[in-house]
Parts: C-alpha cells; structure tokens; sequence
C-alpha cells in the first residue's frame, strides 16, 4: 500500500515551501533528508537540489556530512536514506509507546478480520500512519508506515477528527478537501455530516476516498482523560468487504485500547 507520488513530493517539498530561503545548516539538512518520499529509494545530487531549492554546493557538502554521520548512505552522487535516520525514527516516545501498547489489539483485530489493519495519529490535517498489520490477503492501497494521507478521505482520520476539538476540524476544511479520487469527499458539509455521525456511532467509514478499490472502517483511540490520541482501522477490497460488517470488532478493539491506555497512564500518575 504506497502512497502515489505526487502526495509524497507534496509531503517532502513542505518544509521548503513553509519558510521560504534556509535559516540554518539544520534547516537545510532537514530539507535535504525531507526530499525523499516513499516512492524514492535514492536520490541524485540533482535531484536533492531541485526538490528542496538549496544551490548545489551546499547540497553537496551537506549531503557528505550527512554520510559521515550514517544519515544517508551512498555513492557517486546517488544516494538513500541511512540506518540512522531509522534508528532515531524508532526512539519516538509518542510513535514508540502507542504502537507497544496497541500492537497485542491490533493482532487480535487482524485475527478476527484476516484483514490489512493501521494505527495512525491525526498530525496537522494529514493522518500519519506508524503501524500497520497486513497477511498474505493485503490490499493495494495508500497507506504505509509512516506514510501520510489527508484526514478527510481516510477512515482513520475521520475517526480522529470526529473526537477532536472544533478548532482540528476547522484547520482541515481551511485548508481545503483536494480529491484523491472521484469518490473523496470535497464538500465541508458532506463531511461534517459524517464525522457526527462517527462521533455518534463510534465508527467512521471510507470507501474508494484515497483510493480507488479499497473500503475501510476505523474507530478512535482515547488515551488519559479521554482525549482522542489516534485511530485503528480495517481496510480491505470493496470486491469483498464490507466495512459495516467489521464495525464491531474495530469499535470495541479501539474502547479496548483506550482502556489500556488510560490505565497506564493513571498507573503512570500514581
């Protein structure tokens, strides 16, 4: 399930396009590290230099500094991302804690369902996803471990979304609802509707939003003081599945694991 292109050289370009000219040697480095997008397993000087608009020179000399330090790996001007920079992803306390806490919840919901099931968190107005359990039945969609779709045409981001204070919502119909497909939702209204709805019933649904072929529900994650912290979905072909049909079993893994979740943050407290 990986994201298509265009959404990843979006993801990647952000930082350069946020604050406009480099305000730092980290800054840059940051931007040249940020190029890369799912889709990328290396990248040429050239390439570096266009996506993030920092000249050539210092592309260059970054991106040897970045070697020496094991966060690119590579040669002759063709390079990828090194086991560093995953290393220091995998130390994340957020990402860290939440998947360690919610991957027995989600083995049993893959259990019950045989189908490709996430956990992601509501960053901005995208949804990050940092789990995902898929068998041998996986669905060609657009999620991938720590990959980003927008949160109005997923499942896992209207669930978070209809939890969420107004002012999350508000961001992300300011921020417009561009398509990913002929069946996302472009309209605030359509989608206001559906997140009430969601907020009533526990579940939220897509089908073909991100992307065509694929159908999926998600229920929202509470953590300490019922504050919404993530969402676990099921998502599977619409040639076979029926989201309403695992409702049940997404909602109640979900209240399980924002029980498990509070406990330990209340045992954390004591």
């Amino acid at each position: 399930m990986d994201v298509c292109l265009a959404p990843c050289q979006h993801t990647a370009m952000r930082s350069a396009q946020r604050d406009g000219p480099s305000r730092s040697v980290l800054e840059r480095a940051v931007r040249i590290l940020s190029a890369y997008g799912p889709a990328d397993r290396t990248l040429t000087l050239a390439e570096m230099t266009r996506r993030t608009g920092i000249p050539k020179a210092t592309v260059h000399r970054l991106t040897r500094e970045l070697l020496e330090l094991g966060l690119l790996e590579g040669q002759h001007g063709v390079y990828r991302l090194g086991l560093r920079t995953f290393e220091l992803g995998m130390l994340v306390p957020r990402q860290r804690d939440l998947r360690e806490t919610a991957l027995p919840f989600m083995q049993d919901l893959f259990e019950a369902t045989h189908e490709t099931v996430h956990l992601a968190v509501l960053d901005g107005t995208e949804v990050l996803y940092i789990d995902k359990i898929s068998g041998h039945r996986r669905v060609a969609a657009g999620s991938r471990v720590g990959g980003r779709l927008p949160a109005h045409c997923t499942a896992v981001g209207k669930a978070i979304l209809a939890m969420s204070p107004p002012s999350a919502v508000d961001a992300v119909l300011a921020a417009g609802l561009p398509p990913r497909t002929a069946f996302s939702i472009t309209a605030g209204s359509v989608l206001r509707k559906q997140l009430a709805r969601a907020a009533r019933d526990g579940v939220a649904f897509e089908r073909e939003e991100s992307g065509l072929g694929v159908t999926c529900a998600a229920a929202p994650v509470e953590g300490f003081g019922r504050q919404v912290v993530a969402a676990l979905s099921v998502a599977g072909p619409v040639s076979r599945m029926q989201p309403e049909r695992y409702a049940p079993a997404v909602r109640l893994a979900g209240l399980a694991l924002s029980r498990r979740l509070g406990a330990a943050r209340n045992a954390a407290r004591s």
